[in-house]
């Protein structure tokens, strides 16, 4: 039966569209759709060709691999066609044993036959690129293009450090490898920031990109292979394309393993998640696997491959139209998807940051249903451009809160026939806060704006007071998110200080948490109220009184005090050893504190400086006995370099400066020299003595003396000498990957314990990586910079045999 004049309409319809997103995704790097909505579309024609064949056009998407060439980039004809394979859109473990079982089929294969052999690989979300090397030498590198006909991209791909330019002198006369072009999270991540850079200093034409997978694809395009070196650009080689025949003295292969362990071999980076599975069941625990990885990989991916792993079979399956019948991609649920906003509100953080936030009709996502995604502040909105009632593209990753990517303008649902779109109004942050109707700020410079109302604002007292309870900071058991709303609802909890002096198991016993729908007995829904149990009221109290002597460290990181994360509250605790002591620190004291800046000293000082934060801390005083640092953790010395360098005396470079404190060695030394000699006025002693005596930095320097801490030197070793007798003292620690034994959060206080400070990102000044299963970019760094890896059996051996850890 011939197909209908309708259904011949949506069929060309259906072409015309995926033409349009194909140039848009594979031409102009610039997507209107996400993955998951482009295939559903494209296998709606398919199934229209497949029941109307009389439809099937030579133009279709369906018999293309898509994309047309880039003006700009000479034309490569591949000797082997890149064809691309099919998607098994069943994302459950039956789409792999689907795939084995056709498989078999087409094998004419039995039940009593042995299981077939696979090879398992990930589905990289990249460029394809084929690279043809002649005599061991790079020669030419292109993309896929429409699969016959690619781009010579061959200077950009130059400038990516894992493709070889050269290869052993045992490879074949020809050989094309083919793999992906990716970019790694962390690397997009530093792109973009230096983009937003770029754009806030008003630089023309600069945009952040939408994912990994777009901005790699855009470096491979750039005509100009400068600004391609500029983007950090990673590659992974899966298969091959033309390669000198065995006959010809070419490698015999006989399995695709085999090719990609050879391809290793010749200095081709393969992935290490690459392995054999044997029938259906081990493709299922395959997939099941990395699914569970996925997240925490170092690079985006959207499923994983099953090829067949002998080339014979390959070759007795052969292909059906563009696909081999010996492939297919198996897919996780899409991290990008296509929604409508709803709404937008304004969301009140605990340091009074506002953040927009789109409501939006909800959508699966990442493995999740999607209901709002944050906008980030008015500036991004607006440069999004997200208005209400927009179709929108979402996307969500592992636990990274969803985020609105970009609109979709033609599928908006209030576009009128003639073309043009009735939107609703640019979105611009309300004057007023929507908790507590105090003044919204936005300070210079600042991206965010901010509720000037402080702990006066509810939504800022809440997030306050579950910061303060939560398990990196005060660590009060069982005082989650509902349970501190309601308490704060029924004024127990209006600081943090009320947490000792408001509560009691007296109170909070038979207290009313909710009421919720409940099926009776008698088969009738009524009303059921919750209240504390005794039980429960206890445990909670207990919670509270095993907080009361938390580590000075995790009070001042739970009093939210902002830009000050985990590490700095730990610096902070080592250097003023008390509470009492940093509350009557100065900006200039603070500035002495190793790697705190002037914004977070300013951010301190200003906290510390409020009124009513000042008597929520006198309250805490009274009410708690942190757990001070021991001797051997306090800051034992500073640089007096940097005191010289902080008192800014201008026309005083670095080199005098280092020569001052390397001769008079103190403040006090420099000041009693200065006083006993007659200098010229303007000698640079003179200025620096006289800049000390002044009233701010003699009340500086009697802290510091208070402190117990004494000056080195320039060339002495700076700020933090802890105890020698420890074995990682004086060391920069940085753990990664997943521990067995113990936390991570246990090894960082391991570490500390030991003498070493614990960071969280590798760089120049890490002393020593701690790497667990699944380490990724972190470890990826440790070894580029050459720093020493060790795991947690031997973190933990050299604990034990120091005396640090018992065991």
């Amino acid at each position: 039966m011939p197909a209908s004049p309708s259904i011949q309409e949506r069929a060309a319809a259906l072409r015309a569209l995926l033409h349009h997103h194909a140039h848009r995704y594979y031409v102009l790097d610039d997507p209107e759709l996400p993955d998951a909505e482009y295939d559903k579309l494209f296998r709606e024609l398919q199934s229209l060709e497949e029941a109307y064949p009389e439809l099937l056009t030579p133009d279709s998407p369906t018999q293309r691999v898509g994309g047309k060439l880039l003006e700009g980039f000479a034309k490569v004809r591949h000797r082997v066609p890149m064809l691309s394979i099919r998607t098994e859109t069943d994302i459950e473990a039956t789409g792999a044993r689907n795939f084995d079982a056709r498989v078999r089929r087409e094998l004419a294969l039995s039940e009593a036959d042995p299981p077939v052999e696979y090879v398992a690989e990930l589905k990289f979300d990249g460029l394809a690129i084929n690279l043809r090397y002649e005599d061991g030498v790079l020669v030419q590198a292109a993309t896929r293009g429409d699969g016959e006909v690619g781009e010579d991209v061959t200077q950009n791909i130059r400038t990516v450090g894992q493709v070889p330019l050269r290869l052993p002198p045992d490879v074949p006369p020809v050989l094309e490898v083919r793999g992906e072009v990716y970019m790694r999270r962390d690397d997009f991540e530093k792109l973009n920031e230096l983009q937003r850079e770029k754009i806030a200093q008003g630089a023309k034409g600069e945009k952040t990109f939408v994912n990994p997978r777009n901005a790699a694809a855009g470096a491979v395009r750039q005509l100009d292979p400068a600004i391609a070196r500029q983007r950090p650009l990673s590659f992974f080689a899966y298969g091959w394309g033309e390669i000198t025949p065995a006959s010809e003295g070419g490698p015999a292969f006989t399995t695709h393993f085999e090719t990609l362990l050879t391809l290793r071999s010749w200095g081709f980076p393969v992935s290490p998640r690459t392995q054999v599975a044997t029938g259906a069941e081990e493709l299922v625990a395959y997939h099941q696997s990395v699914g569970a990885e996925r997240d925490s990989l170092p690079f985006d991916i959207d499923g994983v491959v099953y090829k067949v792993n002998s080339l014979a079979l390959q070759q007795r399956l052969g292909f059906v139209t563009r696909e081999p019948r010996w492939a297919v991609a198996h897919k996780y649920p899409a991290q990008e998807q296509q929604t409508t906003v709803e709404d937008i509100y304004v969301q009140v953080g605990r340091t009074g940051k506002l953040t927009p936030v789109a409501r939006l009709a909800p959508v699966f996502v990442g493995g999740v249903t999607v209901t709002n995604a944050t906008l980030h502040n008015e500036d991004e909105a607006r440069r999004k451009d997200v208005r209400i009632g927009d179709t929108v593209i979402v996307r969500r990753a592992g636990d990274v809160i969803p985020e609105v990517v970009s609109v979709v303008l033609e599928f908006n649902p209030n576009a009128n026939p003639k073309g043009a779109t009735l939107r609703g109004e640019p979105f611009s942050m309300p004057p007023l806060c929507p908790v507590c109707r105090s003044t919204v700020v936005r300070e210079a410079g600042e991206a965010d704006h901010r509720c000037s109302g402080g702990l006066v604002c509810a939504a800022q007292r809440n997030q306050a007071l579950i910061h303060f309870a939560s398990r990196r900071a005060m660590d009060i058991e069982g005082f989650g998110e509902e349970l501190i709303e309601r308490f704060a609802e029924l004024g127990l909890l209006r600081t943090v200080a009320d947490f000792y002096e408001n509560l009691s198991e007296t109170k909070l016993t038979g207290l009313v948490l909710r009421e919720e729908a409940h099926a009776y007995k008698d088969g009738v829904e009524r009303k059921k109220v919750v209240r504390i149990q005794k039980d429960l009221a206890a445990k909670l109290m207990r919670s509270v009184e095993n907080s009361r002597t938390q580590p000075l460290a995790r009070l001042i990181f739970g009093l939210g005090i902002r830009h000050v994360g985990e590490t700095t509250a730990k610096d902070l605790a080592r250097f003023f050893g008390s509470l009492d002591e940093l509350l009557g620190a100065s900006i200039d004291t603070l500035l002495l504190v190793e790697n705190l800046g002037e914004k977070t000293a300013g951010a301190i000082r200003k906290f510390l400086s409020e009124r009513h934060n000042q008597i929520v801390i006198g309250k805490l005083g009274r009410d708690l006995e942190p757990t001070l640092p021991s001797e051997s953790e306090r800051v034992r010395s500073l640089d007096f370099f940097r005191l010289l360098a902080a008192l800014q005396i201008k026309g005083l470079g670095v080199s005098t400066l280092k020569r001052i404190a390397a001769k008079y060695g103190s403040p006090s030394g420099l000041v009693e020299a200065v006083g006993q000699a007659a200098l010229q006025p303007g000698n640079p002693e003179a200025q620096l003595a006289a800049e000390l005596t002044q009233e701010r930095w003699v009340a500086v320097l009697a802290q510091v003396n208070r402190l117990g801490i004494h000056w080195s030197a320039a060339d002495e070793p700076n700020a933090t000498a802890h105890d020698s007798s420890r074995p990682l003292a004086g060391k920069t620690v940085v753990i990664t990957g997943s521990l067995e034994e113990i936390s991570r959060e246990h090894a960082k206080e391991l570490a500390e314990l030991a003498g070493a400070k614990a960071t969280g990102s590798v760089s120049k000044k890490t002393s020593l990586v701690i790497a667990g299963p699944g380490a990724g970019s972190k470890l990826a760094d440790a070894q580029k910079l050459g720093i020493q890896v060790i795991t947690e059996v031997e973190f933990l051996n050299l604990l034990r045999a120091s005396g640090v850890l018992d065991g």
